[in-house]
């Protein structure tokens, strides 16, 4: 569209007008898909940035073209698949993607998901269950106060942060959403009592979600951080169990999901919130508190790391060894000890050491 200046007429040829009063992205030319297969991407993009729809005719041809992303520089392929996670309507994203048969092409592991059943405390197969947990994670990050109890307004703050790749914590973990079932098709059996288990999906999906970021050219720190999300993302609801959870576990916890414990934690959060199956609610609402209350204890870890009553060199000395693994390892336990309550001075520190010196030389 064109209007000559000062005061011409608008210049139409192919009705631009008309689609954006109706909201709606149409193709103008024939090989347009063709001359850059990205433009299939770019679609389904703007289509979930704007709030538009797609005209019948220009989604056909880019199905037919939508093979061909495969061949388009992976960067390129990044740069449109971060502005829909990034998005305000990711999950409508996704879902256009799939009736493009773009996702086949760029994400072939999430089209993997589909069909793939799951346990009684699901309702979703694992591709819906998915977008289900991409959903609750924008959901958290537009109201943090609806689900992440008291700590909500720092939690916010935190991943409000920039991570890698002109992302925020809060964006990478939308892709952390995306990922942290990639490797349940890989890892799904039923055992004979007929129950349907996915063992080791956490450890197996953080290799595949490294995977397909590095495929991606995604930044080594990105790639790190997502990974740490799929392999942790279980482990809140496995404490649950636990509750009322003694603060050695809770030691335990951060220190395993360091340095991702509050963003492993929101995505717990999504991830418990879009899993609607037998029992759910209760499960639900132990889930919220034990991760409100771990939140709080995650925040407190970022800003102040928990520290022994004496630092290394101290208890070297004091023990008689040289610096070394052995003084690692009882320094780590003091740590924990400290964490715990257990011991607060200097001296009760030296008296637990020189005990655990002797339960290993025992």
């Amino acid at each position: 569209m064109g209007q000559p200046l000062p005061d011409g007429a608008l210049v139409d040829p192919f009705g631009g007008a008309g689609d954006l009063r109706e909201r709606r992205l149409r193709a103008v030319g024939e090989g347009s898909f063709a001359r850059d297969p990205l433009r299939v991407l770019r679609l389904a993009r703007l289509a979930c940035e704007l709030g538009f729809t797609v005209e019948p005719t220009t989604a056909a041809a880019a199905r037919k073209v939508a093979p061909r992303l495969e061949k388009v520089a992976p960067e390129r392929v990044f740069e449109e698949l971060k502005r829909i996670v990034c998005s305000e309507r990711p999950v409508a994203g996704f879902e256009l993607m799939d009736r493009l048969a773009a996702t086949e092409s760029v994400l072939p592991e999430l089209t993997a998901l589909r069909g793939v059943e799951q346990s009684r405390f699901h309702h979703l197969d694992v591709r819906e269950h998915t977008l289900a947990v991409l959903g609750e994670a924008v959901a958290l990050e537009r109201d943090p106060s609806g689900a992440l109890g008291p700590h909500a307004q720092a939690v916010d703050v935190f991943l409000r942060g920039p991570l890698a790749n002109d992302l925020s914590r809060w964006q990478a973990l939308r892709l952390g959403a995306l990922l942290h079932d990639v490797a349940k098709p890989q890892t799904r059996s039923v055992t004979h009592e007929g129950r349907v288990t996915f063992m080791s999906h956490d450890r197996r999906g953080a290799d595949v979600a490294r995977a397909v970021l590095t495929r991606l050219r995604g930044a080594e720190r990105l790639r790190e951080h997502v990974a740490l999300l799929v392999r942790h993302h279980l482990r809140l609801g496995f404490l649950v169990h636990q509750m009322p959870v003694t603060r050695t576990a809770v030691y335990e916890y951060l220190e395993a999901c360091e340095p991702v414990a509050i963003d492993v934690t929101v995505l717990s959060v999504a991830d418990r919130l879009a899993t609607r199956g037998e029992r759910s609610e209760e499960a639900i609402a132990k889930h919220l508190a034990l991760a409100a209350q771990m939140l709080g204890e995650a925040l407190q870890w970022a800003e102040n790391p928990p520290q022994a009553p004496l630092r290394g060199d101290e208890l070297a000395r004091e023990l008689g060894l040289a610096p070394g693994p052995e003084v690692g390892r009882i320094l780590s336990e003091l740590r924990r000890a400290a964490f715990a309550n257990e011991i607060g001075s200097r001296a009760q520190a030296i008296d637990r050491a020189r005990a655990l010196l002797r339960a290993s030389d025992g």
